[in-house]
């Protein structure tokens, strides 16, 4: 385990070059990794431990769209895919990536009743995108960032576990956390920058940007396209820093006047949301609405709405103008 410091702030990371894939397939050698459900997380997790040489295995429910999913993924009936309670048998290790609903189960036992066993080891490892992104990264020979963290060692082997699964899932390097800390930041993170303030951002520039008479494609272009597709990989690359040295002078002055102001009037909001994930209300939102019979209807209905909408509509034009795009 190394050390980073962050201005004073130590934090424990594991790197691949210190805890190879050679390393964590002897830790697993003996191990059946059960992923359980195939929805978001599992298809990622599954098939880039499989193809790392780990010994996995997926439950999921039959006649389902995500078992025929898996089936065409490679995992085969009755050798490695089972239905969900014959994989959680089989497995010695067991990657719960069911809804988020079940997943917060421990962090909030409190509103759960959940406990888990006194014998079993407890661990997470939380890749810090979605699965598809995890999956993209691994064939690409890259890795995606995750966190991890310890609930319960019982065997005094949950270290070499957490983090043996880690690097096998294809983790770039992982940083360590605790349950509650992983949980609180990945639900304030979700709901702020990483997808509900980003969209609440891009409606409103986009919305002022029409309401003043630009055009679909050009309020578009100068408020999603310019940013994912030409300034986001610059920021990737090197840091916010190195975007900015890369841009014009005019838009250097402008976002240096104007970045504080952003953070001045959004920094409300999101004590407003920490204290509401804090608090438990995101959770309890989360588990109210994930376990009603019609959770996917409602769920379309309001996706339908972002989908539907006019921003998102040139959107779609845009992207089919890309070049590698045109002709398909």
């Amino acid at each position: 385990m190394a050390k980073l410091n962050f201005g004073g702030v130590e934090e424990n990371v594991v790197t691949r070059e210190e805890f190879p894939l050679a390393k964590a397939q002897e830790v697993l050698k003996n191990e059946v990794v059960a992923v359980i459900g195939y929805g978001v997380q599992g298809p990622g997790q599954a098939l880039n431990q499989k193809e790392n040489g780990v010994n996995v295995i997926v439950g999921q429910r039959k006649n389902s769209k995500s078992w025929d999913k898996a089936v065409s993924d490679g995992f085969v009936p009755g050798e490695s895919l089972f239905e969900i309670e014959e994989a959680l048998e089989k497995g010695t290790i067991i990657c719960y990536l069911l809804s988020d609903a079940a997943q917060i189960a421990i962090t909030y036992n409190h509103q759960t009743g959940i406990i888990p066993p006194a014998d079993v080891d407890v661990f997470l490892v939380a890749p810090k995108g979605s699965g598809t992104s995890l999956r993209r990264m691994f064939l690409q020979g890259r890795g995606l960032n995750s966190s991890y963290a310890i609930f319960q060692d019982a065997t005094g082997r949950a270290y070499e576990r957490v983090v043996a699964l880690g690097i096998a899932i294809g983790s770039g390097y992982l940083f360590e956390t605790d349950f509650k800390k992983e949980v609180f930041s990945d639900l304030t993170g979700e709901r702020g920058t990483l997808m509900g303030a980003i969209q609440g951002i891009f409606a409103a520039q986009y919305q002022v940007l029409r309401d003043r008479g630009h055009s679909p494609s050009e309020a578009f272009n100068e408020t999603v396209e310019e940013l994912t597709q030409s300034l986001m990989p610059l920021v990737a690359e090197n840091g916010m820093d190195w975007m900015y040295a890369n841009c014009s002078t005019t838009a250097q002055r402008g976002a240096l006047d104007w970045w504080k102001k952003f953070r001045d009037a959004t920094a409300p909001v999101f004590n407003e949301l920490y204290d509401s994930v804090a608090a438990g209300k995101e959770s309890q939102r989360s588990i109210d609405s994930n376990s009603q019979p019609d959770y996917r209807e409602k769920l379309e209905v309001e996706l339908k709405e972002l989908r539907e909408s006019e921003m998102w509509q040139a959107g779609k034009t845009v992207r089919s103008l890309r070049p590698e795009n045109q002709g398909k």
